[in-house]
C-alpha cells in the first residue's frame, strides 16, 4: 500500500493518468525532403549496428519485467487512491454493510450447523432402522430354515412309516406259501380296457 503525500502527488497523478500515444516527428532536423544529400555524405553507406542475440534476449526479458513492475505500481497507486476516496465517502455505509454481512454469515453458519445436526440424527435413525430390519430378516430367515428342516424331517418320517407299513405286505420266504394260496383263492383279472376318464369299459373273462 502506497500513500500519496506532499510532493509525490504530482508523480502519482501522472502515473494514474491514462497513457497517451507517443508522438514521433515524420522528418528529423531542419532539412526538407527535397534537399539533396550533403556532399560529405554522398559516398557513405549506412551499416546497421551489430546486435548481440544474447544481449537482445536479456534486454527483452528485462523490459518485460519492467513493464510488469510499472503496471503493478500504477494499479497499486490507483487502488490506494480509490480506496481512500471510497472510505472517505462511504466509510460509515461500508462499515454498516460489513457488519450486516458478518451477522448474515453468522446466521447462515448457525443454520448450517443445525441442518447438519438434523441430517446426522436422521442418518443415525435410518442406520439403526436398517440394522434392525436386517436383523429381523436374518431372524425370519433362520426361523424359515428351521421350519423347512422340521417339515423335511416330518415328511421323511412319514415316508419311513409308510414304507414300514407297506413292508408288512411284502412277500418273504416265511409267507410265500400263504401268499400263493391267497392269490389262487382270490384271482384278479388285469386284462381290461379303460376310457379317457379311467373307467373300465371292457374286461375279458378269466379262463
Amino acid at each position: 500500500m502506497f500513500q500519496v503525500i506532499g510532493g509525490r502527488s504530482v508523480q502519482a497523478a501522472r502515473l494514474l493518468a491514462p497513457r497517451s500515444a507517443v508522438l514521433v516527428e515524420a522528418v528529423r532536423g531542419r532539412k526538407s525532403r527535397s534537399d539533396p544529400v550533403a556532399k560529405s555524405k554522398e559516398g557513405r553507406i549506412k551499416v546497421p549496428v551489430s546486435v548481440d542475440p544474447v544481449e537482445m534476449v536479456v534486454l527483452k526479458e528485462r523490459y518485460s519485467e519492467y513493464k510488469l513492475i510499472m503496471r503493478a505500481l500504477r494499479m497499486e497507486f490507483k487502488e490506494g487512491v480509490l480506496r481512500k476516496k471510497y472510505e472517505e465517502e462511504m466509510g460509515s455505509q461500508a462499515e454498516l454493510r460489513a457488519r450486516q454481512e458478518e451477522e448474515e454469515h453468522r446466521a447462515l453458519m448457525d443454520w448450517n450447523n443445525q441442518e447438519n445436526l438434523r441430517i446426522l440424527k436422521a442418518r443415525i435413525i435410518r442406520i439403526q432402522q436398517e440394522e434392525e430390519e436386517a436383523e429381523r430378516k436374518k431372524t425370519e430367515a433362520a426361523i424359515q430354515r428351521e421350519q423347512e428342516q422340521q417339515e423335511f424331517i416330518r415328511q421323511k418320517e412319514e415316508e419311513i412309516l409308510k414304507l414300514q407299513e407297506e413292508a408288512k405286505n411284502f412277500v418273504t420266504l416265511e409267507n410265500l406259501d400263504q401268499r400263493i394260496e391267497e392269490a389262487l383263492d382270490n384271482p384278479k383279472n388285469y386284462n381290461f380296457a379303460i376310457d379317457k376318464e379311467g373307467k373300465v369299459v371292457k374286461r375279458t373273462v378269466l379262463q
